[in-house]
């Protein structure tokens, strides 16, 4: 563990020490003997142990942008913390400064617009309890918890994007704190080159401070809910799985995963979801709920939206250790199917799973290079996910993860979605982007020439 590293003094170009940037804050700021530094510091996933020599806990977006400024001049490293979720724990660094902009939760709904604006402290159950509160709501992941910020700028995967596109692709403007500390806005009118890097290219060109949302009427009560097969029948409901998805309505959602049971044993289950009425999505999902083999647990029926959408938090809960690793799919042959079935029958942890995100529809519909996000061609995104709670055992859970993922190589398309990447290097980074990397490096160069946000999946400025 790195320790914590005193700032002071500071050169004398500096606007000041530390002491200054606190005048500047509204909100707050945290040293390593502060009484809640421990707590503050830590992100989701258990395994990243990172101790940030300062942490400034934003209320505004002029907070942010004296953070920004304060880093850059003292030549500190800096991370950016919304929800904190990210799987390869780039929202902290050590020794340098984390900007926390978990306090930034304010949310203001325009019913009649179908818009939202909304802080980049937000959780995804706030956010759409806000929403959900007039009847509308936007595409957002599948786990309450996750913030919002993140979420949206590596794309944005969630069960009404097959309907409505990424939660990217319904960004219509940002407020963002650039390299230099100008708060700027992107926007169709105002620097839309920016905006498109906003929309999937990560946290690489500034710090969101507030996220302008589309709406869509939805809700508040869905048709969805779980479907289960014991192991005996999960290879071929997983095979009729594949066949349902890839004719499926952009309507449905259906998230395929291999887990292991409440009484111990590993099933298939099935977590639909139909964004439209509730008749219409009776007839949708009658297929998987009559398919043969029939299910051995059918929980799908009327359910709130915002119900659904936490329906999985227990699965993930914060602090535990995660390690995970994706590929898209364009389709799940048989010889797929039978990786999947062989490599969880080892799984080493009952609370892992390996879960297919089913994508397509409204999301491939959009040309790959109207947003940084370019990979809209799969049919799922699958991902071995490794949860345990003893270090002792990391190094055999996360084997089993990378396993499944080197034996499904052959079936996978070569790219990557950007919030599912770990530290894996330049090469998946560009797997991620595609044919857009080359205009977000220039994007990058222009925003952010000295790459002082680099605690992401990083772009490296052209030039």
């Amino acid at each position: 563990m790195t320790p914590a590293v005193s700032l002071d003094p500071v050169p004398a170009s500096l606007p000041g020490t530390l002491d200054w940037l606190r005048t500047q804050l509204r909100g707050t700021l945290m040293r390593p003997d502060d009484a809640d530094y421990d707590q503050v510091r830590r992100l989701w996933n258990g395994m990243v142990d990172k101790r940030p020599a300062a942490i400034a806990r934003c209320a505004s977006a002029a907070d942010v942008a004296a953070a920004v400024r304060f880093a850059r001049e003292a030549g500190l490293p800096v991370a950016v913390r919304a929800g904190g979720h990210s799987i390869a724990g780039q929202s902290s660094c050590d020794g340098g400064l984390m900007i926390d902009l978990s306090p930034m939760k304010r949310v203001e709904v325009d019913r009649g617009r179908r818009i939202a604006r909304a802080e980049p402290g937000l959780l995804l159950g706030e956010f759409d309890a806000a929403t959900q509160a007039h009847g509308l709501a936007t595409t957002m992941g599948v786990n309450s918890d996750t913030g919002i910020a993140g979420l949206t700028l590596g794309g944005g995967l969630g069960r009404l994007g097959r309907k409505h596109g990424l939660a990217c692709d319904n960004l219509l403007a940002a407020e963002v704190v650039l390299a230099d500390g100008r708060i700027v806005r992107a926007s169709a009118e105002e620097n839309p080159d920016l905006l498109w890097g906003l929309r999937g290219g990560g946290g690489n060109f500034g710090v969101v401070t507030e996220f302008t949302y589309r709406l869509h009427p939805l809700g508040p009560t869905v048709l969805g809910g779980l479907l289960i097969w014991g192991w005996a029948d999960a290879r071929e409901a997983m095979r009729r799985y594949a066949q349902f998805c890839l004719a499926a309505p952009d309507a449905v959602d259906a998230l395929g995963v291999l887990l292991t049971g409440p009484a111990g044993a590993p099933v298939f289950a099935i977590s639909a979801c139909y964004a439209g009425p509730i008749a219409e999505g009776e007839q949708a999902l009658r297929p998987l709920r009559e398919m043969d083999p029939k299910p051995m647990q059918d929980a799908v029926g009327p359910i709130a939206y915002t119900a659904l959408q936490c329906a999985a938090d227990g699965m993930f809960p914060r602090g535990r250790r995660y390690y995970w690793k994706s590929h898209f799919l364009n389709d799940l042959p048989d010889a797929a199917i039978d990786v999947l079935m062989e490599r969880f029958a080892e799984v080493p942890s009952p609370t892992s799973k390996l879960g297919l995100q089913q994508v397509g529809g409204a999301i491939a519909r959009v040309p790959a290079d109207a947003t940084a996000y370019a990979n809209r061609d799969a049919a799922w995104d699958c991902i071995p996910i490794a949860i345990w709670e003893d270090p002792a055992v990391d190094a055999r859970n996360i084997a089993w993860a990378r396993g499944i993922w080197e034996a499904m190589r052959p079936f996978a398309t070569g790219g990557v979605y950007l919030n599912n990447l770990g530290e894996e290097g330049e090469e998946r980074i560009r797997a991620a982007f595609g044919a857009n990397y080359a205009r977000l490096a220039a994007l990058k160069a222009k925003y952010d020439p000295t790459n002082l946000f680099r605690a992401n999946q990083n772009i490296l400025p052209s030039g």
